[in-house]
């Protein structure tokens, strides 16, 4: 099982935190926005008497709720087509169980989000990657490199969108171009969509549940994590309008008995949440971005990929080894008792050695603490150049 790069190095931000040192996290996508009052008013005012077991598939009113979510995205769903999971991480796991045998493979382009190579490898299935390039924003790779490493043992294609780690965003063709290709082989397309209320610059998300042309090959990925601020929650689901799917996934969720009850009336209670709250999130996630994109311009002989969506940017350092630069600054540098914590970004790959010289950070600070931490990144790499 591989080692997150998100979290591997907390043992050192530890060790920093008890020497005094104030550790600013650019590394995880935990945001500071305020979780939706509605949501945390719906666990303080419940009236449960025994907090039981809930159904395994999550409860009946909830999955309809998200059927209606989804209704007023344009996606035609129904509560049928719903598991709930414990968090999007159950979901992408529940997902490569059922579809997956081991010593099959799931084409994915890269980089992508870290855990997809521990789901994975928990499932003994083999992940083919595809590489995307920082000069091109990490866009998608031309669909005829996907095609050449199609095999009888390829049983899907798993992409994010917007993207993690990248902040990329599918257009409506590359969507196209992908809903083809799985038609002509016959395979599934799986989207983790977990950031779809975030994109900017005036571009829209398309989900592959819009896709009339591939009911049978959909399966989406969900979470409220991000969308509502509610990462503790661990609540996410499975959406696909394929029922052997549907009834696979039912197995695995049986296992694990049922997703949280309390959690589930939180996010029950957050599908109400205004689109006011959205239109302001989304308006701070851009002023923060475009702080970021400034400061780091700031620093000599880096390259960035410009994000439309998620709250994520990957950044090329001058440097070969970013694991050893992350941990650095934890264990040597600071600058008035601060420093950084960055995710490494080589664990978002699966091609042995690449993305060794990136890293990943979250911009989910207030812009005040995200310029700080820029400053840090800028002089810490100038000295460790110099070590």
């Amino acid at each position: 099982m591989p080692p997150s790069p998100i979290r591997k190095l907390v043992p050192f931000a530890e060790k920093a935190k008890k020497r005094g040192i104030h550790v600013i996290h650019l590394n995880i996508g935990q945001p500071d926005i305020k979780t939706p009052k509605i949501a945390l008013d719906a666990i303080k005012n419940h009236d449960i008497e025994v907090l039981a077991y809930s159904r395994t598939e999550g409860s009946d009113t909830y999955r309809e709720k998200i059927a209606d979510y989804y209704d007023k995205h344009h996606i035609k769903v129904t509560a049928d087509d719903i598991i709930v999971t414990t968090g999007g991480s159950e979901a992408l796991a529940f997902t490569m169980g059922s579809i997956l045998d081991e010593g099959d493979e799931i084409i994915i382009p890269e980089p992508f989000y870290a855990n997809y190579n521990g789901f994975a490898t928990a499932n003994g299935v083999k992940v083919v990657p595809i590489m995307a390039t920082i000069e091109n924003n990490f866009a998608l790779p031309p669909v005829t490199e996907f095609e050449k490493k199609i095999t009888s043992n390829t049983k899907g294609i798993l992409i994010c969108n917007p993207g993690n780690p990248t902040g990329y965003l599918y257009n409506h063709d590359e969507i196209l171009q992908l809903v083809a290709l799985v038609k002509k082989h016959d395979l599934f397309l799986i989207a983790d969509e977990v950031y779809r209320e975030f994109t900017y610059d005036g571009k829209k998300h398309f989900s592959i549940l819009s896709e009339p042309d591939i009911t049978d090959h959909a399966i989406v990925v969900d979470s409220v994590s991000k969308r509502y601020s509610m990462c503790g929650a661990r609540i996410g689901c499975i959406v696909s309008k394929n029922k052997e799917v549907v009834q696979t996934a039912m197995k695995f969720a049986q296992a694990r008995l049922s997703p949280p009850t309390l959690a589930q009336i939180a996010a029950e209670a957050a599908l109400e949440t205004p689109q006011s709250y959205f239109d302001a999130v989304i308006e701070e996630y851009v002023s923060r971005r475009d702080l970021l994109l400034r400061e780091l311009q700031k620093i000599e002989n880096i390259k960035i990929a410009k994000p439309s969506g998620a709250f994520y940017c990957v950044v090329e350092l001058p440097i070969n080894d970013a694991d050893d630069f992350a941990q650095w600054l934890l264990e040597h540098f600071d600058i008035d008792g601060d420093t950084v914590m960055v995710a490494p970004a080589g664990g978002f790959y699966a091609t042995p050695h690449s993305g060794s010289n990136q890293i990943r950070i979250a911009y989910v600070l207030d812009k005040e603490q995200l310029k700080r931490a820029v400053l840090i990144l800028k002089k810490g790499l100038e000295a460790y150049l110099k070590s």
